[in-house]
């Protein structure tokens, strides 16, 4: 591999009080003529607190925690405490000495909302140990350099963290935005002007040339290795990592010329107070990306905008009595009705426990990650709709006429009603509107039985 820093022994010692190389690694104390400096450990030392025992086994636990697929080896996660206890040495070793090559990523595709394909690279068990060991240790060094505006695959940062950002920023009079789109981000990051990027801060050149063969170990695809010249493949601890580096050197322009902005991964949204303003950002911004960062912005969808409506994670934004408000994108409450049509779709043949417990599980993490918004009215009326399916579900399970009035009775529906409604024809959809299943299948019956309900979930973010 080649080697993108100098020797240790090239490079003349720096003298300094304070580190601004490894921040949060050990340094150490060396006695000069008159004075003591702080010296830095370089590169026969970093790549030794990645290798650290105890970071090691930091590692293997957020491994198994997160658990995931096999890569191309098919090596599960269960499989991997064993494989350790017979290779760890060898492993260490391979790493300390540069002989390590990592496996190729098992390609992965995952359908978008657009009918387009999102590429996922999912590697081994073993790299994704390695992969993590590596980012337990750069995120605290680079943790201090990112931006305060920047939310993703960051610690104790997250997407609600993103929108009350976007919020108060449109809350100080930057009304209009333009909506920035990277095109295929993650599959076009240059190798070069990263590894430029990476080695600006690390001093190790054994970690950058490790980071540099994982960008380059290539993709298994449909069973033909397909060699990686740019990209960072979606799907290992270090992705993350590597894109908000790359696109750390945006926020930092950013902040430069003065411009609010909020950026979550590689979707970011930058403020002005004027659409001409905000235009002629996007025309400098467009230019910066590609020039400098060698990306491709994607000019149909990066748009100028008054922040009405704009798309953002899913939610989207108005402005009442001058006080940014956040509502579920027309987009978003599509695509969760469309979620809840599945799960009550009547010929999956679920039993009702199977089907309760998938509903509760959707439905407690979509109001969890919306409960921002202001939907109360959209939930009332999706929970008449939610619970109709839910009834015409619990009609078809019934299935036969005889078994049907029997159950009807039991519900509290007198004989004669029972006996005419048991032997209708019509509809499963319009018999679950009807009064007579209003009477016996209650929306109290419903949830006392433990069937979920949005608005409740809602409330439980929102107490009266």
């Amino acid at each position: 591999m080649q080697k993108t820093v100098a020797e240790a022994n090239d490079c003349p010692q720096r003298d300094r009080t304070e580190s601004d190389w490894y921040e949060g690694v050990q340094t150490f104390m060396w006695m000069t003529e008159d004075n003591i400096v702080e010296v830095t450990f370089d590169k026969e030392h970093l790549l030794e607190a990645i290798l650290d025992p105890v970071n090691l086994n930091r590692a293997y636990k957020a491994v198994m925690r997160n658990k995931g697929c096999g890569g191309i080896d098919k090596m599960s996660c269960d499989q991997l405490l064993p494989w350790l206890l017979a290779n760890k040495d060898g492993l260490i070793h391979s790493l300390l000495d540069g002989g390590y090559r990592p496996n190729p990523v098992r390609r992965v595709e995952i359908p978008k909302d657009n009918g387009k394909m999102r590429l996922l690279g999912i590697p081994t068990v073993v790299d994704r140990l390695v992969q993590q060991a590596i980012n337990q240790v750069l995120t605290p060094i680079y943790e201090k350099q990112f931006s305060d505006s920047s939310y993703g695959f960051r610690p104790k940062r997250g997407c609600h963290d993103a929108l009350r950002g976007a919020q108060k920023i449109v809350d100080e009079g930057y009304k209009y935005v333009v909506d920035l789109d990277l095109e295929r981000f993650f599959d076009t990051v240059c190798h070069s002007r990263l590894i430029e990027m990476l080695s600006r801060t690390i001093k190790d050149g054994r970690v950058v040339s490790l980071i540099h063969k994982y960008l380059r170990s290539g993709v298994i695809n449909r069973g033909l290795f397909e060699a990686s010249e740019e990209g960072t493949p979606q799907g290992g601890p270090l992705s993350p990592l590597l894109s908000n580096i790359m696109l750390n050197e945006l926020d930092k322009e950013l902040e430069r010329r003065g411009h609010p902005f909020v950026r979550y991964a590689d979707d970011a949204m930058i403020f002005c107070k004027s659409k001409r303003a905000a235009e002629r950002v996007r025309d400098s911004i467009t230019e910066f990306i590609e020039k400098k960062l060698h990306l491709k912005v994607n000019r149909e969808k990066t748009v100028v905008s008054y922040v009405k409506g704009v798309k953002y994670l899913g939610y989207s934004f108005y402005v009442q009595n001058g006080k940014c408000q956040l509502m579920v994108h027309p987009k978003s409450k599509a695509k969760m009705k469309l979620r809840l049509k599945e799960l009550t779709r009547r010929s999956n043949g679920w039993g009702y426990d199977k089907r309760k417990q998938k509903l509760a599980e959707y439905v407690h993490g979509w109001v969890g990650y919306y409960h921002l918004a202001n939907m109360k009215r959209f939930l009332e009326e999706t929970d008449e709709w939610l619970r109709r399916r839910i009834r015409m579900c619990i009609w078809k399970a019934w299935k036969k006429p005889k078994t049907k009035v029997a159950n009807l009775i039991k519900c509290g529906i007198g004989k004669h009603q029972a006996y005419m409604w048991g032997n209708t024809r019509l509809a499963y959809w319009r018999i679950a509107d009807s009064p007579i299943l209003h009477t016996a299948i209650s929306n109290a019956s419903l949830k006392l039985k433990g069937y979920p309900c949005l608005l409740d979930s809602y409330l439980e973010w929102h107490p009266k």
